[in-house]
């Protein structure tokens, strides 16, 4: 495994530190994390902000999602100020070894990755950084899946789809994946890219 681990921090810049502070800016383009803010009754608006993760030079799966998200918040920040708190988050899928299992470049490259998850377990590890004018939130967490041996049909049916490019390990756990799940440890929600249930006090 890649290790257990549930890690938070926050840093309050007020004594008031909860609270409705208006419609959050969800900084990301992904549809699964606008949909769980849409679950959970979240006033949000979405607007992307780019940062390059390729210059991060992290091996651990949390480092990763911190340095990830923390840039995606400096470069949200940038763009957008604090009139509206900004949300920002970042997922990878780690292999049983510790791997990280990054977003496919292709179907041979999400084949591959997809083999190493089949039988095995993963752990899908989400970092977010929350911010607004008096408050800065930030928590990495990790949900654990245990799966069954894929089946080459299924398998195939879903590399043709193309519904794994642009996810983290081309994991599905709401999709594909989920038939294949035999237990599991660990938010639903942070296992599809954005750990509400702990950012909901600080809203």
């Amino acid at each position: 495994m890649a290790g257990d681990y549930l890690e938070r921090i926050v840093a309050v810049k007020s004594k008031q530190i909860a609270g409705s502070s208006g419609r959050v800016c969800l900084c990301s383009q992904s549809e699964s994390r606008a949909l769980l803010l849409k679950k959970f009754g979240i006033d949000f608006v979405q607007k992307p902000a780019d940062f390059d993760e390729d210059q991060i030079t992290a091996t651990l799966a949390k480092d990763f999602v911190y340095a990830a998200s923390k840039g995606k918040l400096e470069a949200a920040q940038r763009l957008y100020g604090l009139e509206a708190p900004l949300l920002c988050a970042d997922s990878v899928v780690a292999a049983a070894d510790g791997t990280i299992l990054r977003k496919a470049k292709d179907k041979e490259d999400a084949r591959r990755i997809l083999l190493k998850q089949s039988g095995s377990t993963i752990s899908i590890v989400s970092g977010l950084h929350y911010r607004r004018k008096d408050l800065l939130f930030i928590d990495v967490s990790a949900t654990y899946y245990h799966f069954a041996p894929f089946e080459e049909e299924d398998l195939e049916s879903y590399l043709e789809s193309g519904l794994w490019q642009g996810k983290a390990g081309a994991c599905m756990v709401e999709g594909f994946c989920k038939k294949y799940i035999l237990s599991v440890e660990g938010c639903e929600s942070t296992a599809m890219g954005l750990q509400v249930e702990t950012l909901l006090p600080w809203l």
